[in-house]
């Protein structure tokens, strides 16, 4: 249990792949969790959120319908989860470094199963990574889904701050309403203070709707065979490490420049997400041009629809990308399919 680790098979068919794999990316050993009824599958490529929110240790639990459709492919990046080392560069823990890691994986992954193109899905600190690797690369790339899509952190974060305040006030809770004054706005450019106010909003519900992060997340962890004991505390000391090391450069992220993409784009929103607000998301949406475009909301889910609304997540996933996408080729470019917010 201790150091012991292992992802259970999906068939007896010999083209079903269930394999936990280290290998080299960007000059340092990075982990791979790659599991599909059939090796001849489309491959998603999953890139978590955080930075350093690893999710090779849970989420394996919610994509077991995903897998009867797809190779899915969970990474721990750089730093994170089961890639976390006590001598991990901090001078490599930059956005254009782990753009530059999923393509190397992205590569990987089209020569292991031998495909021209892959799916992304990008979660929340992983969404930044989605677009950017669909705006340079989108040679690689046969969609990219995007979950709490990011869009401009300050704008985002200031949101994030008013929606937490608001409720706290509406609902009279005087230790909350005073914890957050004494923040203000702006103090989430201090991701030491940034956790008083997630701590809050995860209170009022606007990270996870239904129940709270730790009663979805950690329950699946420990019952996990992808970690093991050791690994649940690799991933807290990963976690750590990458925000404290990456959260200066990420509040600088601002994508509403990016107005157009080559690849269809799908996003899935949560209705009460205000970890990630979902106005901002809108207006990304509704401004960007892409030879197809969807817009999902969940209705029960904040931040984590994935996590929240597997089912109706899964469903969605596999309609768009198993029947939406087939029809793609024969659509007018004139004519681009969007459902919009």
């Amino acid at each position: 249990m201790f150091f012991f680790r292992k992802t259970p098979k999906i068939s007896s068919s010999s083209r079903s792949v269930s394999c936990l794999e280290k290998i080299e990316i960007g000059g340092t050993e990075q982990w791979l969790l790659m599991r599909g009824k059939s090796v001849r599958l489309p491959v998603m490529l999953w890139l978590h959120g955080g930075p350093g929110s690893a999710q090779i240790g849970f989420a394996p639990y919610f994509q077991r319908e995903l897998e009867q459709h797809f190779v899915v492919v969970n990474w721990d990046q750089r730093g994170a989860g089961l890639s976390y080392r006590k001598n991990t560069s901090t001078d490599m823990m930059n956005v254009d470094q782990f753009i530059a890691d999923a393509r190397e994986v992205t590569e990987y992954l089209q020569d292991k199963f031998r495909q021209n193109k892959i799916f992304i899905v990008g979660h929340s600190w992983g969404s930044i990574l989605g677009i950017k690797l669909a705006e340079r690369y989108p040679e690689l790339y046969h969609a990219y889904i995007g979950i709490g899509q990011v869009v401009q952190m300050v704008k985002g974060e200031r949101l994030s701050y008013e929606y937490t305040l608001r409720e706290a006030k509406e609902a009279g809770h005087a230790k909350a309403e005073r914890e957050l004054v004494a923040l203000g706005e702006d103090s989430f450019y201090d991701y030491r203070k940034l956790a008083t106010q997630r701590k809050w909003l995860g209170h009022f519900k606007g990270v996870m709707y239904r129940q709270p992060m730790e009663k979805v997340i950690v329950p699946r962890m420990i019952r996990s065979s992808e970690y093991n004991l050791m690994d649940m505390i690799r991933f807290i000391k990963g976690s750590r490490f990458s925000i404290k090391h990456m959260w200066a450069e990420v509040c600088n992220i601002n994508l509403e420049k990016v107005t157009q993409l080559q690849v269809p784009v799908f996003l899935c929103m949560g209705r009460h997400d205000y970890n990630t607000p979902f106005e901002l998301a809108e207006a990304f949406f509704n401004n960007l041009k892409a030879p197809l475009k969807t817009w999902e909301w969940f209705e029960e889910s904040a931040h984590c629809p994935n996590f929240e609304e597997p089912e109706k997540f899964n469903k969605h996933l596999i309609y768009l990308l198993r029947h939406e996408m087939n029809g793609l080729s024969v659509m007018n470019t004139a004519d681009h399919k969007m459902r919009t917010p």
